[in-house]
């Protein structure tokens, strides 16, 4: 009765709407309403900035991490390593299904890729530091979170499978499921990838204008070299 108890505790964290709260009580507006209309890190960074985006993927993380640690209130699981994993793995999943459909904002909640990282962190901290890795990676090279999510939640499927060789048939399931779930849930922003129009997140801004500037100088001056040899 306990373990029911828990797994809706852990769909109500999940179901906490950082990004439609934050933006309602901060902004008087809806974010669900701007951008792409998903309450979600990427849409918040891109609508509210880069200090509102951080907070709310902060705080999605937590609500992830927090909900799968609720099996600590069950003294069995502290002993019992492969049926820790397996009810960690459970109560993980209510939370990303409560951020995705969210009771306390109208079922309309965000693709839960923040949540699911953070049950992630719970589970398995070191495949979490290398999926970070991975998404830093990709996020520094491109300024696209939805293509760092994709391959940071591939990568995951790797890890837990090839690298790490976990041995809970739940939680080798869980991690090909992870993959799917991400791919799934990004299939508008794949199109627009494959299309170019992809929106960038306001971060590393100033490293881009920076390149620009300096792109900028070297065309003028092989301009003012291509005046100056006219000249003579």
């Amino acid at each position: 009765m306990i373990e029911v108890l828990l797994i809706l505790a852990a769909y109500l964290i999940g179901s906490i709407p950082t990004a439609v709260w934050i933006s309602k009580f901060f902004f008087g507006i809806d974010i669900r309403e701007y951008g792409s209309g998903n309450p979600g890190t990427t849409n918040t960074f891109r609508v509210l900035g880069s200090k509102w985006g951080t907070i709310v993927m902060a705080v999605d993380v937590l609500k992830g991490l927090i909900a799968t640690s609720l099996y600590i209130l069950i003294p069995y699981y502290l002993q019992n390593e492969a049926d820790r994993t397996n009810f960690m793995v459970i109560l993980g999943l209510a939370a990303v299904t409560g951020h995705i459909f969210p009771i306390w904002a109208e079922f309309r909640g965000g693709k839960g890729v923040a949540t699911l990282f953070g049950m992630i962190i719970a589970i398995q901290p070191l495949a979490a530091g290398c999926c970070v890795a991975v998404f830093l990676l990709v996020l520094y090279l491109t300024r696209f979170v939805s293509l760092s999510s994709i391959l940071a939640s591939v990568a995951f499927a790797v890890f837990i499978l090839y690298i790490f060789d976990a041995h809970e048939t739940l939680y080798r399931g869980f991690a090909i499921a992870v993959a799917l779930l991400v791919v799934l849930t990004h299939q508008k922003n794949i199109t627009r990838l494959l299309r170019g129009n992809e929106n960038k997140v306001p971060i590393l801004k100033y490293r881009d204008r920076r390149r620009h500037r300096r792109h900028h100088d070297q065309i003028g001056g092989g301009l003012d070299h291509v005046v100056d040899h006219e000249k003579e």
